[in-house]
């Protein structure tokens, strides 16, 4: 069975998720039109990143190395690309189309011109990635939506989790009576402050030497509230003090994670200590 996309990205039918990756940054770095002026490599550029498209989305993936080209009316995938380009076709919107429901050989022709007997129809679901603040990951909230002619808030459920999708019904494509949904996948930026692992949180806060040798309280914010923590004579640096349940919340059990708090000790410039300090230091010091 002839399967085009990969020899499209130059890679094996056996390519991990990583080569298939490196191998189309490496061929649209080749042929992005800002780069290579030659005529032929926008029609390259659309044909690399509509293979891309298929080949990193696992769904996708299964779903053509079970048909091949068949999924192209036979054709090689680059010929059908042009093909549906020379007739004025969004070639994203036909991949759409092609991958969005095909689920096995029909009974009659589809009603797009290509294809063996296979029963596609239109997907209308638009899928798009939304990225969101660290915080309201955490603690949910409000996020607002820009789409098309449309504009929106939708609600983030606290303690979602990088990758998750979320589908808003109804706000997807229209074909006649019906309409699609907007599937969100979501990305969460960083934050300076804060590491996540799994449903607990990492926050690093600065101690005073003084206070790391004697001992003391500190004052120090977190998502939640802010927390006095009492600091034990001679803290190590890194040292952590684990808060219960100012982590994040787990969707599923209902669960509150742990804040670990680090400890980082800050040293006092030396050339502000008076000579008698700094004599008696080297002194006593270990």
């Amino acid at each position: 069975m002839s399967k085009s996309l990969y020899k499209t990205l130059e890679v094996s039918e056996n390519a991990s998720p990583e080569e298939i990756k490196k191998a189309y940054r490496k061929l649209a770095r080749k042929y992005h039109p800002d780069v290579n002026k030659d005529k032929e490599a926008e029609e390259k550029f659309k044909e690399i990143n509509a293979a891309y498209e298929i080949l990193s989305d696992e769904k996708k993936r299964t779903q053509y190395d079970q048909f091949g080209d068949n999924m192209f009316g036979g054709q090689d995938f680059s010929d059908f690309a042009r093909s549906q380009g020379g007739a004025g076709i969004n070639l994203d919107d036909i991949l759409s189309q092609i991958f969005g429901s095909a689920g096995g050989f029909g009974s009659g022709g589809n009603s797009f011109g290509f294809g063996a007997g296979f029963g596609f129809e239109p997907d209308l679901n638009i899928h798009a990635n939304l990225t969101i603040p660290f915080t309201i990951a955490v603690l949910g909230g409000k996020q607002h939506i820009n789409l098309q002619n449309d504009s929106f808030d939708i609600k983030i459920p606290a303690g979602i989790n990088e990758g998750e999708t979320i589908r808003i019904r109804e706000k997807g494509k229209k074909n006649r009576s019906m309409q699609g949904d907007l599937l969100l996948k979501i990305n969460i930026a960083p934050d300076p402050e804060y590491m996540r692992n799994g449903d607990d949180l990492t926050k690093t806060f600065d101690i005073p030497l003084k206070i790391a040798l004697f001992g003391g309280k500190i004052s120090i914010p977190t998502l939640y509230k802010e927390v006095n923590l009492k600091i034990p004579a001679n803290t190590k640096n890194a040292q952590k003090f684990r808060i219960k349940e100012l982590g994040v919340k787990n969707r599923k059990s209902g669960h509150i994670g742990d804040l670990y708090l680090k400890a980082n000790i800050i040293l006092p410039n030396i050339d502000s200590l008076s000579e008698e300090f700094k004599k008696m230091l080297e002194e006593q010091l270990p």
